[in-house]
């Protein structure tokens, strides 16, 4: 087991922050498209303290990965991947971090300005309240843009596991096996300089 990554193949530690963050993003998604639905009664609070907590570790999830990769050496592209690939899947990745912080935040924004009741991260740290208390101009802007930037997250990560995917199985190359756990990359380290 490698902590860290090298020119052939994404570190545990790696793999470790990116599927933590998936896992946590489909429950989190399932949750937030259900609670919405709900009737709004004492017995549903426990759910949107449970989104809110979530939200906030997928928040910290995607600082300590984000700081991890800052350190981390990045897997080399495949040889054959075209430039406008390699180029294309920095975009997607840049845009997936930005989502990864926007969603929480834009939630956490929401939740400050509406006010109801203090924030606790899984009922052990009291957060701040980003807006100082009640904000009604704020609120219904926070809210819609959480939702949409939610709806650009799904739409990017859906795009990125499609691009694994197409990797995988039509360019067949190592793109997807070098993220999977406990796996090993099969091509020798790329012998390009990352672009």
């Amino acid at each position: 087991m490698h902590l860290k990554s090298d020119d052939a193949r994404w570190g545990s530690m790696a793999k470790f922050f990116h599927w933590a963050v998936v896992i946590l993003l489909l429950v989190q998604a399932t949750i937030g498209l259900v609670m919405v639905q709900l009737p709004k009664r004492p017995n549903v609070i426990p759910w949107f303290n449970f989104h809110k907590s979530l939200g906030l570790t997928i928040l910290l999830l995607a600082l300590l990965r984000l700081l991890w990769r800052a350190f981390d050496r990045h897997p080399l592209p495949p040889l054959a991947m075209p430039r406008w690939q390699v180029l294309g899947a920095r975009a997607g990745h840049v845009l997936l971090y930005g989502l990864l912080f926007a969603v929480p935040l834009t939630g956490w924004l929401f939740d400050s300005a509406s006010s109801l009741r203090p924030l606790f991260w899984w009922d052990l740290v009291k957060m701040p309240n980003l807006t100082g208390g009640p904000d009604a101009d704020l609120k219904p802007i926070a809210q819609a843009a959480h939702l949409w930037l939610f709806l650009a997250l799904a739409a990017v990560a859906a795009g990125h596991a499609a691009a694994a995917l197409v990797h995988h199985f039509v360019q067949r190359d190592d793109v997807l096996r070098r993220m999977l756990p406990g796996r090993r990359s099969l091509s020798t380290p790329n012998q390009e300089s990352s672009p």
